[in-house]
């Protein structure tokens, strides 16, 4: 008959119940260790499709078996995998049904991550309080920008998600990259090597905005941009500095010195480069305003020859010649400049003042050359002659003009158009001539 440590006779070998032991094992350890801390590596993490979590903490020395619970698991802000150093913290106990010793974790964090955060947050307030982060010496990013410079390492995820980004939105857009070590002990001073190197361009006018970009990690693979010799070197970008650095939850001292803060490495070159599409669009309607607005200068500059030759009266043929050249030299703008127009359209970029100015100027030589052509059809105009005294004699019968003494011939009723009106008139007999 098996009995418990309370219920033994006096000086008879203590005999316990499997259940029992279990329990005064857990109890000891309760009362000894709880709450407990454990930094060790995970091995065989697996989670349940409860959500609760299952996995060993492990040494050189030995190994202990966990469970996190499905509430305790929701809390994490990483996902644990095999081979992770990490500090959990919880209550070691007893799984009776089988007699293992286990831990339940309550928390979990990287190991040594606490003490990286701290060191992030004192270097934070400290170029925060020199004003490194301030808001007012943030730079808006150029809309048109003539080159774009990439500063992450060859070998990175985020090179290729960047590169193929630019390639789609703006193909036309040259890139220019600078390699660098993006994590390690080295990654700082490689970083401000390349930055250095993109300030160079950026003087030449090579570049206008710079991305430095990685890919996500743990606060130890993302370490390097938490530097503060690299934020110093951020700040004195001669251009703007986009950081799209980690994922969107993750924030680094280049993040908060940059002029703009991209959420991933993709989202950094979407904000640098707006689409092809969007340009061609609004390069097509300009083309249209302009079009618009040099055919309504040439419809008002032919309105004003109209008016121009219904002024003229009765012109002579000379000035009838005059308007047909007019005409036609009207009619060979009008097609000049919708050829030039054409041609423009083909070659419109995005230098689109240029544009404007070519187009403007031929406008502007169009309208003189027609406010001279004007002039020139008020000179021939009959009415500049009469006002100097002389008059225009037209048969009154017939309504030609007489232009000779042989078309005249007494008696003959004829109409002189002065200045200011006509009078009728009849020729008299020459003189020494019979009436």
């Amino acid at each position: 008959m098996l009995t418990d440590g309370a219920n033994a006779p006096s000086g008879a070998r203590r005999v316990w119940a499997v259940g029992a032991l279990c329990r005064a094992v857990a109890d000891a350890l309760e009362a000894r260790f709880n709450p407990v801390a454990v930094r060790g590596e995970i091995s065989g993490f697996s989670r349940a499709a409860s959500g609760h979590c299952y996995f060993a903490l492990k040494d050189a020395q030995g190994q202990v078996r966990c469970a996190m619970f499905r509430r305790s698991a929701g809390l994490l802000d990483f996902a644990p995998r095999d081979g992770e150093l990490v500090e959990v913290t919880g209550r070691l106990g007893v799984y009776e049904p089988r007699g293992d010793l286990q831990l339940v974790v309550e928390s979990m964090r990287r190991a040594g991550q606490g003490a990286l955060f701290e060191q992030f947050l004192r270097l934070k307030a400290k170029l925060e309080a020199e004003g490194l982060f301030e808001a007012h010496r943030k730079r808006e990013l150029p809309l048109l920008p003539r080159g774009i410079g990439i500063v992450t390492s060859l070998g990175a995820a985020a090179l290729h998600d960047v590169a193929t980004c630019l390639r789609r939105r703006a193909p036309h857009i040259p890139v220019v990259i600078a390699p660098a070590a993006v994590q390690g002990g080295q990654a700082p001073t490689e970083l401000i090597a390349a930055l250095e190197g993109m300030y160079r361009l950026a003087a030449q006018g090579v570049v206008d905005v710079i991305l430095l970009v990685r890919g996500g990690g743990s606060i130890e693979d993302l370490w390097a941009f938490n530097d503060e010799q690299l934020a110093r070197a951020i700040v004195r970008s001669p251009v703007p500095l986009v950081s799209g650095v980690g994922h969107e939850t993750d924030f680094t001292i280049a993040d908060f010195c940059a002029d703009v803060r991209a959420p991933t490495p993709t989202a950094a070159a979407e904000l640098a480069a707006q689409p092809q599409e969007t340009w061609l669009a609004a390069t097509g309607l300009v083309h249209q305003r302009l079009r618009e607005a040099a055919l309504r200068r040439i419809d008002r500059a032919s309105q004003r020859l109209d008016q121009a030759a219904a002024h003229l009266g009765r012109p002579s043929s000379r000035t009838a010649q005059q308007h047909l050249r007019i005409e036609r030299q009207a009619q060979r703008l009008r097609f000049a400049l919708a050829s030039r127009v054409q041609r423009a359209q083909d070659r419109l970029d995005a230098d689109r003042g240029a544009l404007r100015t070519a187009i403007a100027q031929r406008l502007e030589n169009a309208a003189r050359r027609c406010e001279r052509m004007e002039l020139r059809l008020q000179l021939l105009d009959p009415r500049l002659v009469l006002q100097r005294g002389y008059a225009l004699l037209t048969d009154t019968a017939s309504g030609h003009a007489i232009t000779s003494v042989a078309q005249a011939h007494a008696g003959q009723a004829v109409r002189a158009s002065l200045a200011d009106g006509e009078v009728d008139l009849r020729v008299l007999p020459a003189a020494g001539h019979p009436a």
